[in-house]
């Protein structure tokens, strides 16, 4: 069947045909060549066989030579040798929009861009492996088979011949250093770039090397220290734009110069296979080699998430260290700030119990739930701000922000001193979590009774009707989705924390705080003394601001909106169900105890507390342990160590341990 289908194939190139139909032959014989199979032998097999027909049918070789010097006229592979994988536009964004349209929008053959003709050929992910499994003898015999005399070798005063896959490897060459310039002398690589590599840059040189080594190839010289030189220079182009790293480590992170420096990274290697394939490739093996990473590129350059993945690691490494930075606040290795958390978290429950209030009194309006949902928000960010201000602690909002402070402790795991000491970092969590959710949850409940019982002396009536009561006491009961809400308000807490580390990450990589301190109409406007104390307040407690009112925005706002799209999910804090629950008691009396409702739902208070803690700190050490590249850690050990700790000392993990 393989014989038929390629015969009827070679027999199409007999007649002329317009440039659409030559790449649709041309598709239609990588598909053959290709197959079925899943194993690159077979396909490898085929081309060994097209060729034995091709030597078998001289005639037939002739048409098949004048049809690939009719397609290598029609297109440019010089601009798919030097752009084929990279992005169109020196930026994230617009590359993250081009791959989604690309994704998306089907490709047509009718084309004179090599790159796009490319990916139509070549868009199997075995592609790749078949082509880099091609033995020496079959590559020779296809460079035979496809090798053509450069018509315009003249024009290059060349002293040795020239084909045509060589002269566009010398164009593929120059475009690509232009665009490695082009990148190394941009400005905002020069000015984070370190200042002696600045002022000595290897980027005003790189052109003239270049062109050095490719005279020099062409006269039929000796090539040897040009080439050495030439490779030097790139290797120090790469060296010094990988000092803007260390700019960005120290003053935050920007995703698209994060992309260009990939870019700049992958395009020094790009040249580094060029040159290759130019100067050393008489076995043609580079050339391959070239072919099988440009197929592989090009399924790569069709994956939105590899894009996202690979140019916001560094983003993502950065928001966990300004987390683990803020998260060491929340975790208490002594009793003396032990009992700080439980004044702290006291100081947030009691602040809660007013947050309660509000909340109902909100609903009291009879907004439409948009606008109840919004103002819910803007009333949640404010409490939570006021609690940040006044120094107090909210139970939930710890875990993603000390889970990336544990997991900075998991970098060294392989040795036994380091894996008990993260050890100790569990016990001093969990138990720094227990007073905080203690002191929350102890104080919220009787201070929301107390403000009902005021509210009823002041205004005669109480904080909530005896029918919202009763709908309180059903809406947390155990019995409900009160534990699947609380696992999604576990999400919202862990979102809240990402939003915190990106605002921080911006405000330093804008040097915000530089500029309040020092913008002359900020200080004309403040003076000089106001403004260095609001630049040092904002550079201090943006990651907090930041965290409470997204978390407040999201507690409000997210359910509304996904009522209005479809699944009725709703936000289940622990400190503000505990704060509902103490009010829908006062508004029912003494007699509420022999509700089963009202146990029902105290039932549930210590799992929704689990579950905000839980899937909050286990999304946030997740980022965390990606961020700092420890993955691959024995989990096992940690597990079993956790273990021996819970057997050997149990009341550590809630009360600590005498200094």
């Amino acid at each position: 069947m393989a014989r038929v289908d390629l015969s009827a194939l070679l027999e199409q190139l007999a007649s002329p045909a317009p440039a659409v139909e030559r790449h649709i032959w041309l598709i239609r014989l990588l598909a053959w060549v290709r197959g079925p199979e899943q194993t690159p032998e077979p396909a490898v097999a085929r081309v060994a066989l097209l060729l034995d027909v091709l030597e078998a049918r001289p005639e037939t070789t002739q048409q098949l030579r004048a049809w690939w010097a009719e397609l290598l006229g029609t297109v440019d592979g010089s601009t798919l040798l030097s752009d084929y994988g990279f992005g169109s536009r020196n930026a994230f964004m617009s590359e993250l929009v081009e791959r989604l349209n690309r994704k998306l929008l089907p490709a047509t053959p009718e084309t004179q861009d090599a790159s796009e003709l490319f990916a139509l050929v070549l868009n199997d992910p075995r592609d790749a492996r078949w082509i880099a499994a091609l033995p020496a003898e079959t590559l020779s015999r296809l460079a035979a088979l496809l090798s053509l005399p450069e018509a315009s070798a003249s024009a290059l005063k060349a002293s040795r011949p020239v084909t045509v896959w060589q002269h566009t490897l010398l164009h593929a060459l120059t475009f690509c250093i232009s665009q490695i310039r082009a990148t190394g002398f941009s400005q905002e690589m020069r000015l984070r770039m370190s200042s002696p590599l600045r002022d000595g840059t290897p980027f005003h040189t790189l052109a003239s090397d270049l062109d050095q080594v490719l005279d020099t190839w062409l006269q039929g010289a000796d090539t040897s220290d040009a080439v050495l030189h030439f490779r030097s220079q790139l290797d120090a182009c790469r060296h010094a734009a990988a000092t803007v790293y260390s700019h960005l480590d120290a003053h935050g992170i920007s995703v698209d110069l994060v992309f260009r420096l990939r870019q700049l990274r992958e395009r020094v290697l790009r040249v580094r296979a060029l040159l290759d394939c130019l100067l050393e490739d008489t076995q043609h093996v580079a050339t391959a080699r070239l072919v099988s990473h440009l197929a592989s590129v090009g399924q790569e350059q069709r994956s939105v998430g590899a894009l996202i993945s690979s140019n916001s690691s560094l983003l993502a490494a950065k928001v966990a260290e300004r987390s683990s930075e803020t998260g060491e606040h929340y975790i208490t290795r002594t009793r003396a700030e032990y009992r700080a958390m439980l004044g702290n978290a006291a100081g947030g429950g009691a602040l809660t119990a007013l947050t309660t209030a509000m909340k109902f009194g909100i609903m009291a309006l009879g907004l439409s739930a948009f606008w109840y949902g919004f103002w819910s928000g803007v009333m949640y960010a404010a409490s939570f701000v006021l609690i940040q201000m006044l120094h107090f602690t909210l139970a939930t909002k710890q875990p993603a922000m000390t889970a990336p402070a544990m997991a900075a402790k998991l970098k060294d795991i392989s040795d036994s001193q380091a894996l008990q000491a993260f050890v100790d970092e569990v016990t001093h969590l969990v138990r720094s979590q227990v007073a905080a959710v203690i002191g929350n949850v102890a104080i919220v409940f009787p201070a929301a009774v107390l403000l009902s019982a005021v509210l009823l002396l002041v205004t005669g009536a109480p904080m909530l009707t005896p029918e919202k009561a009763d709908y309180v006491l059903h809406s947390l009961t155990l019995l409900g989705p009160s534990l699947l809400f609380a696992a999604f308000t576990g999400v919202l807490l862990f979102s809240s924390s990402i939003v915190a580390g990106w605002v921080e990450n911006w405000f330093v990589l804008h040097r915000l705080d530089s500029a309040i301190r020092y913008n002359p109409r900020i200080t004309a406007w403040l003076g000089a003394a106001r403004a260095d104390r609001w630049a040092h307040f904002m550079r201090h407690h943006i990651s907090g601001l930041a965290a409470n009112i997204s978390l407040g925005m999201m507690l409000g706002l997210v359910p509304a909106i996904l009522a209005f799209i479809g699944p009725a999910l709703d936000v289940r804090h622990v400190t503000l169900s505990a704060g509902q629950l103490g009010a829908a008691c006062a508004a029912l009396g003494w007699d509420v105890v022999r509700n089963p409702a009202l146990w029902w739902a105290v039932a549930s208070i210590p799992l929704i507390g689990l579950l905000n803690v839980g899937v909050s700190f286990y999304l946030a050490f997740r980022v965390a342990l990606q961020a700092h590249n420890v993955s691959g850690i024995d989990r096992s050990r940690i597990r079993s160590s956790i273990w021996q700790r819970v057997r050997q000392a149990p009341m550590s993990f809630l009360w600590p341990a005498k200094e």
